[in-house]
């Protein structure tokens, strides 16, 4: 027989919100992101701002920062 476990995991770590990446000037994919971006921001649908948001800043262009 197996021992349950005895003890939680330990509490997940959520740091503060990223500062939105800026698109890089003359990208037609970061202009398009950054356009969808502020049309979900308008609308409240925060979850497609964050989600352009990730995209933005791990197109190409931007590397991994």
């Amino acid at each position: 027989m197996t021992n349950p476990r005895r003890t939680m995991d330990q509490p997940p770590r959520v740091g503060l919100p990223l500062t939105p990446p800026e698109p890089v000037a003359g990208c037609g994919v970061c202009e398009a992101l950054d356009k969808q971006r502020a049309q979900a921001q308008a609308s409240g649908d925060m979850t497609r701002f964050s989600d352009c948001n990730v995209e933005i800043r791990s197109h190409p262009t931007h590397g991994t920062s």
